[in-house]
């Protein structure tokens, strides 16, 4: 399946927590990497609070995640995540041969371990959102996602749920408003404390993720798209397509302080 996202193409959103309108920033690039003389598209995904909230909370999360670009299969994920108290620091490596994923936990390495890999395309729950740009859904339709989270998979059903106008400070959409829901096994991560997620995905040409809305016990997460840098192929400048970044290695992600 192709990926939604390509190489160049940038994703910027505000994230606002309950009366904090600026309670962090949200970032999601795709690049061109070449490793071990094969191409490869990185996913970066970095989070960070801001404002008021990073006084009393600093957090600052970074993702990466390598992708076969001619099949849209995951191959490796790298996550590094540090707040006040603690730094995490987590590498996941799939065989698709084998259906085997593994899981190393640099922080706590007795948490390391060989993961048996569940039949399907998985990725972490915002690319599964951004995913759906790819998608031609409308209302009354349903699809079914692969997700992984940390050591485990666990599936979700997108539902498309309606059509809805959104105004917000990107612009004003018409918008197919999804919601992923777990049915299919126990729930698991944050749908097992009751959350709920919706997305609000742009019918124009682009289908752009404006707008995504977490419900939790503590309070309603908004994240807001405030930025979109189209792909290198979409500029349409002859010669402008960039050349991929060599990694020899795909190493640990650096904390990207913020």
């Amino acid at each position: 399946t192709p990926l939604a996202l390509s190489d160049g193409e940038k994703m910027t959103f505000r994230v606002s927590w309950g009366i904090f309108r600026h309670a962090g920033e949200l970032k999601i690039e795709a690049d061109r990497v070449e490793v071990d003389q094969a191409d490869h598209l990185r996913i970066t995904t970095t989070a960070a609070s801001d404002g008021i909230v990073k006084v009393f909370y600093p957090f600052v999360a970074t993702s990466e995640a390598y992708f076969d670009p001619s099949t849209g299969l995951l191959l490796r994920a790298n996550d590094v995540s540090e707040t006040k108290k603690e730094i995490t620091r987590q590498t996941l490596t799939l065989d698709y041969d084998q259906r085997v994923a593994v899981y190393v936990n640099e922080t706590e390495p007795e948490k390391s371990t060989d993961i048996e890999m569940p039949e399907g395309h998985p990725m972490d729950l915002m690319m599964s959102l951004v995913q759906t740009r790819d998608w031609d859904m409308k209302p009354g339709d349903k699809r079914d996602a692969l997700i992984l989270f940390d050591d485990e998979f666990y599936e979700l059903t997108i539902y498309a749920d309606r059509y809805e106008n959104l105004r917000t400070s990107f612009g004003k959409f018409k918008t197919l408003v999804l919601i992923p829901k777990m049915e299919k096994t126990e729930p698991k991560g944050m749908f097992k404390r009751g959350s709920t997620v919706q997305l609000w995905l742009s019918q124009d040409q682009q289908r752009l993720p404006v707008k995504i809305e977490v419900k939790m016990k503590v309070g309603v997460g908004i994240m807001t798209l405030i930025e979109h840098q189209v792909p290198n192929e979409a500029i349409g400048t002859p010669g402008n397509e960039s050349e991929p970044v060599t990694v020899n290695e795909i190493e640990s992600v650096p904390i990207k302080k913020s």
